[in-house]
């Protein structure tokens, strides 16, 4: 690197607890969950708000009343209003590009400091009135002639009533991301078996990891009013078993599919945030650099219709290539488990070097991705899925890993709605 004292380090992150959605986050704000993470990621630190260049923040779901959710976020948290903020919205890898924005500002050096983060509130879901009525009162108010806003109440039917209410979607496909799920398993083939017994090590592994302590690393607990306080995930399961997840029935496809409750991410409440500065600063406010973000590739797949989630069989690949490295080379794996199905089609398809050739081209590495190293410390089957908190846990846990393991690089890689992917590759400053 030309200019390491430009060099972008994760120095610090916080997380609230990840929660069931419909429980304590019920009466908060997406912007009050930003909030929290920003306000304890500053306490942890010491770092004073005015030393912060940019705040960035994720969010897929977004309300209406805070449309910069990150300016909204980091004023309750009571940062100064000299601070810039906006709002970045990739779907599932929102909170990644905002990782990306603040890097690439470090690397040319227009800041210094920087806070990534992503906050996602599936209690408070913005459930709107159908589209009818929305353009009909648009109509109703904007026309000052009583008849003729006569005529548009008199065009509206019972049915123009129902509630717009927000399904996850794919806007341009129609299709829910089980669904496209369903669809790659049909192309690439899979078991269901091994999905349950994937799902069941995500659960075992998420619960080791918080009885080992490491997530408490991450977690500030959030007063969610005078009595009650979220503390803990509440989403990894002792019986989550690949027994028990044999039973249940498949749910985006009743007849042939094998994607079931258990073996897809839970919508969960949370949010995330990341301090990241260059290693100058770093050294210079006395932190201790836990991740260098070296490189990050985005992409997307060939087909919504029947790759939507394969974001990590395109990007990771390019990532490596670029870099000049191997599956080998990589000890820490942290891939977003959105559906036990998707992890495993993408893994196999890494691993064949036809699909890679021929997607990407001869000069791209195809291998395996070592099952122990790979997302150790449980996934989103355990800890569900609040899309743009997701990622600010991905990279926490990968650097705390890089740091546990003295492991020199991590990949990090998730898919997302819309048939898009990311990767990215961090480095232990100081591996064994």
């Amino acid at each position: 690197m030309k200019h390491p004292e430009l060099c972008p380090v994760i120095v610090a992150g916080v997380r609230t607890p990840f929660l069931d959605s419909a429980g304590l986050y019920t009466e908060l704000m997406s912007y009050e969950l930003g909030a929290e993470v920003i306000r304890s990621l500053l306490a942890k630190t010491g770092v004073n708000g005015d030393e912060v260049d940019l705040v960035i923040m994720g969010t897929v779901l977004h309300e209406v009343e805070t449309t910069n959710v990150a300016r909204e976020a980091m004023l309750a948290a009571g940062m100064p209003s000299r601070v810039p903020a906006y709002t970045v919205a990739m779907a599932g890898i929102s909170p990644n590009v905002g990782v990306m924005n603040i890097c690439d500002q470090i690397r040319l050096g227009r800041i210094q400091t920087g806070i990534a983060s992503g906050t996602e509130n599936f209690s408070d879901v913005p459930v709107r009135l159908s589209q009818k009525i929305r353009r009909s009162l648009m109509q109703i108010r904007q026309n000052k002639d009583s008849k003729a806003r006569l005529a548009v109440l008199a065009s509206l039917r019972p049915s123009d009533l129902s509630l717009d209410i927000p399904d996850g979607s794919d806007y341009t496909t129609g299709m829910t991301m089980g669904v496209a799920c369903e669809a790659m398993v049909k192309k690439f083939g899979l078991s269901r078996q091994a999905c349950d017994e994937f799902t069941a090590r995500s659960h075992a592994n998420a619960i080791s990891a918080t009885q080992a302590g490491h997530y408490a690393a991450q977690i500030s607990p959030v007063q969610v009013d005078k009595q009650r306080v979220a503390e803990f995930d509440n989403t990894p399961r002792k019986d989550a078993t690949a027994e028990r997840l044999s039973k249940l029935k498949p749910v985006f496809d009743k007849k042939h599919g094998i994607i079931t409750a258990g073996t897809a991410s839970r919508f969960t409440d949370g949010a995330a945030a990341l301090l990241i500065t260059s290693m100058a600063q770093a050294n210079k406010q006395q932190l201790t650099p836990l991740a260098i973000v070296q490189d990050y590739v985005l992409t997307g797949v060939d087909s919504l219709e029947e790759e939507m989630l394969l974001g990590p069989a395109m990007s990771i690949p390019k990532l490596l290539q670029r870099n000049q490295l191997s599956y080998d080379d990589i000890e820490v794996w942290e891939i977003h488990e959105a559906f036990a199905a998707q992890v495993l089609i993408n893994l196999a398809c890494m691993a064949d070097r036809d699909f890679v050739t021929e997607r990407l081209g001869a000069e791209y590495p195809s291998g395996e991705v070592n099952r122990d190293q790979l997302n150790s410390w449980g996934g989103s089957l355990a800890l569900g899925n609040p899309f743009a908190a997701t990622g600010g846990r991905l990279f926490m846990t990968a650097a705390q890993r890089l740091q546990h393991s003295g492991a020199r690089y991590a990949v990090i890689s998730t898919c997302a709605g819309g048939g898009l992917g990311a990767a990215i590759l961090l480095e232990n400053p100081n591996p064994r």
